[in-house]
């Protein structure tokens, strides 16, 4: 197990001690990343995509599912996560590296609600329904579970996508794929559902090819919006996860396949 800062967030590897909480606390809410461009955990697979398993919450989800079959079930088979206990998956938007292992997981594990953005092509949705699964198109902000929401559809000049947001005792949890609608307007969107402060924000922030100066801008906006903690990884580029580091220091949580953070 590794721990980055005491009372925050303890980071800790798949395959190392579980992370515990004393029986008469608050159950505690996991993300385990099970796919991603980044390694944490030697013995794992890295490949251009995102894939992430929640638990702890009422309902145990899965949010995207990466792009090569062959990398997601090695690195489960490695990280043994409890999949049988998935009612819920969130697939962010309509790039294969998120959606690549949606209908290999539902052959094994279809009787769950799949929530996609509302613009997703019919004959996806139709493939959804082919299954025992329910497909869930989400054009607005919606409780999935308690204290689970999704942002609802986002508009990019990319392309539309959702995110995952945790109301935590400590604050809210965002989760994002790609960020493709912006990641100020994703942080801005998650405070609107919940009026709280920011304890995290995980996942792509699609800042690949944005200038230094475009990032610190970023950066100054996170803490503007009271974002406390940061794990930025797939998208979201070297140069920027380098700069998130050096400005968020002991709250820069570094991830990658095999990370679980457990609030």
């Amino acid at each position: 197990m590794k721990s980055f800062f005491t009372g925050l967030i303890c980071l800790c590897m798949v395959l190392s001690a579980a992370c515990t909480i004393p029986e008469t606390e608050k159950k505690a809410i996991s993300l385990t990343l099970l796919y991603d461009n980044y390694i944490f955990t030697e013995g794992l697979k890295a490949e251009w995509g995102f894939s992430c398993l929640i638990t702890g919450t009422e309902k145990t989800i899965l949010f995207d599912t990466g792009r090569s079959k062959e990398i997601f079930y090695y690195n489960i088979d490695q990280i043994r996560p409890d999949l049988e206990a998935v009612s819920q998956v969130v697939i962010s938007h309509n790039h294969s590296d998120h959606t690549g292992n949606l209908f290999n997981f539902l052959e094994t594990h279809s009787k769950v609600a799949v929530y996609v953005p509302a613009s997703f092509p019919k004959p996806f949705m139709d493939k959804i329904k082919k299954t025992d699964a329910v497909a869930v198109p989400v054009d607005k902000p919606i409780e999935i579970s308690r204290d689970v929401f999704l942002t609802g559809e986002m508009e990019s000049d990319v392309i539309a996508e959702q995110s995952l947001v945790i109301n935590t005792d400590r604050g809210l949890v965002i989760i994002t794929g790609c960020s493709h609608p912006g990641i100020l307007n994703i942080i801005r969107r998650a405070k609107e559902i919940v009026h709280k402060e920011v304890y995290l924000v995980i996942g792509g922030f699609h800042l690949l090819d944005a200038s230094d100066d475009a990032v610190k801008m970023i950066i100054r906006e996170f803490k503007n919006l009271g974002v406390l903690n940061v794990s930025a990884t797939h998208c979201t580029g070297d140069r920027a996860i380098e700069l998130f580091k050096k400005a968020y220091g002991r709250h820069y949580i570094p991830t990658g396949v095999g990370a679980v953070l457990t609030l």
